[in-house]
């Protein structure tokens, strides 16, 4: 298994050829380790090499990490969070990428006890597979989140088809980029909705190349 810092030498290679595609060269994209079934030291050498956001998708996983990692992380929660177990996660993040649903939002304005950064996940492709809200459910489920002081809407998410044809990925992360800034432009406080946090080991230069701010790695950084 190649280390972590190998591998990272070669994604940041790849990540400032699509910045330069893109002209996006001051543009700062932020790698969000997907330590996700790693174990603490692997998890640990990411953060040795130079890496703070990492990303987990179970309450479980989440805590037994943090319970153990000592070093400074900003920590994501990037999986889809069952209401019941807010209250276990929620307090211990400082990222939520799967914001999808009021049931959600009224949890975490119980439960949290400062306001938590959140994507709104989009589900572009309408997959059924996929988690999240459709196009056209974005804006008014943003709308609807005025009333609710513990959540900041900093962007959206989505996850692209897993396949080859990359004009299919392209176009997915195309239209979450044109949603985003439809939301920009609505001026609400509460969402800024600066970011965008789409592209994944397969797909992360195409993202870049379409606006990404957030790239969650696994395989091809921790293996």
């Amino acid at each position: 298994m190649s280390s972590i810092r190998e591998n990272l030498e070669i994604i940041q290679q790849r990540i400032e050829e699509a910045k330069t595609r893109a002209n996006r060269l001051n543009d700062d994209i932020n790698i969000i380790a997907v330590t996700k079934q790693v174990s603490v030291e692997r998890t640990k050498e990411t953060l040795d090499a130079g890496l703070v956001h990492l990303g987990e998708n179970r309450p479980e996983g989440l805590l037994s990490k943090k319970e153990e990692i000592r070093e400074q992380a900003i920590w994501h929660y990037i999986g889809t969070l069952q209401t019941r177990k807010v209250k276990k996660v929620i307090n211990e993040i400082d990222y939520l990428h799967s914001l999808d649903r009021l049931s959600l939002a009224e949890e975490i304005e119980k439960r949290a006890e400062k306001p938590v950064k959140c994507f709104v996940q989009v589900n572009v492709s309408g997959e059924e597979s996929k988690h999240g809200l459709s196009k056209e459910e974005t804006i008014p489920f943003i709308q609807a989140l005025e009333k609710f002081t513990k959540i900041q809407v900093v962007g959206l998410m989505t996850m692209a088809p897993y396949t080859d044809d990359k004009e299919t990925i392209r176009k997915v992360f195309r239209e979450l980029k044109e949603l985003q800034q439809e939301v920009v432009k609505l001026n609400l406080p509460y969402a800024p909705c600066q970011e965008l946090s789409m592209g994944m080991s397969n797909d992360y230069e195409i993202a870049i190349e379409e606006g990404a701010t957030f790239i969650r790695i696994g395989t091809a950084l921790v293996g």
